[in-house]
């Protein structure tokens, strides 16, 4: 699992897992959206914590095989 905070509200549950999606795929503008949404519902986030971008992957992951060229 994560190191994500617990919490008892749903719905701040729910917002804390999109959040950190977003931040996997490097959307900052919505991760921005959901930080505004917790500050409504009153949760603050930790101090500190930053988006950061994913790491761009050159190489297919293993087990995997890049798609040959097609040809007509």
């Amino acid at each position: 699992m994560t190191d994500a905070p617990q919490t008892e509200d749903p719905m701040v549950a729910a917002l804390l897992r999109e959040r950190e999606g977003y931040v996997g795929r490097g959307m900052d503008d919505r991760v921005a959206q959901v930080d505004e949404q917790l500050r409504l519902r009153g949760y603050e986030s930790p101090t500190g914590e930053k988006t950061s971008a994913p790491a761009a992957r050159s190489t297919p992951p293993k087990g995997r095989r890049a798609r040959g060229i097609e040809k007509a």
